[in-house]
């Protein structure tokens, strides 16, 4: 699949099969992931590859108390929205099966990262999203159904606990895998001029209204 179709009709793929997906295309999947760049080419990542029940009913069960929370926060704001409704269904179908998910992937970093200053960490992150995003077009491209969640995460200490991590390993997100139920699609987007601001905050002569003026 040519890089920028995949990119134009990536979207989260919350509802998956529980038909297996192979260790081939799995490791093949981490091996693109891994192709991404690095802070100071340090390659500090681990990837932790799910597939045991007993482990993702443990992380589903922190990923919806997690969800309890937020998704009855959501469905106040959002009642009369009926597009993100629909996320927010598709979120608690997720939750609701998550154990039945074929794998799960925890990208993990080398490193203990709570107490370092936020530009640390925000440095120190910028070295494992790219390869995640290297692993949703991968899985794009092979017909896999993929979304990055931090919900099972929100308790570090316990996330630990259910995947062995040592306390130099932080899990820094959760990335569900199966083949999907519904299909992939071209996503919906902001016009790239309402977006974009030019030398200070507030310019935006690419915006669609300014350049018909």
């Amino acid at each position: 699949m040519p890089l920028e179709e995949a990119m134009r009709t990536q979207r989260a793929i919350r509802r998956l099969k529980t038909d297996p997906v192979d260790d081939a295309l799995v490791l093949h999947l981490i091996e693109l992931a891994l192709k991404a760049p690095t802070g100071s080419n340090a390659q500090s990542w681990e990837f932790v590859v799910v597939r045991d029940r007993a482990v993702k009913e443990r992380l589903g069960a922190l990923n919806r108390q997690a969800w309890s929370l937020y998704g009855g926060i959501g469905r106040r704001l959002y009642q009369n929205d009926p597009s993100m409704l629909r996320i927010m269904n598709s979120v608690q179908w997720q939750a609701d099966h998550f154990a039945d998910i074929p794998v799960l992937v925890i990208p993990c970093l080398r490193g203990f990262i709570p107490f370092w200053p936020r530009i640390a960490v925000s440095s120190l992150y910028g070295s494992i999203y790219p390869s995640i995003q290297n692993l949703l077009l991968a899985a794009r491209a092979a017909g896999l159904g993929a979304a990055l969640i931090t919900l099972p995460l929100w308790s570090t200490w316990l996330a630990r606990r259910a995947l062995g991590l040592p306390w130099t390993v932080t899990p820094c997100a959760v990335v569900p895998l199966g083949w999907p139920r519904g299909r992939y699609g071209p996503t919906t987007r902001r016009p790239v001029g309402d977006v974009v601001h030019l030398d200070r905050y507030g310019r935006q002569p690419f915006r669609t209204s300014a350049a018909t003026a």
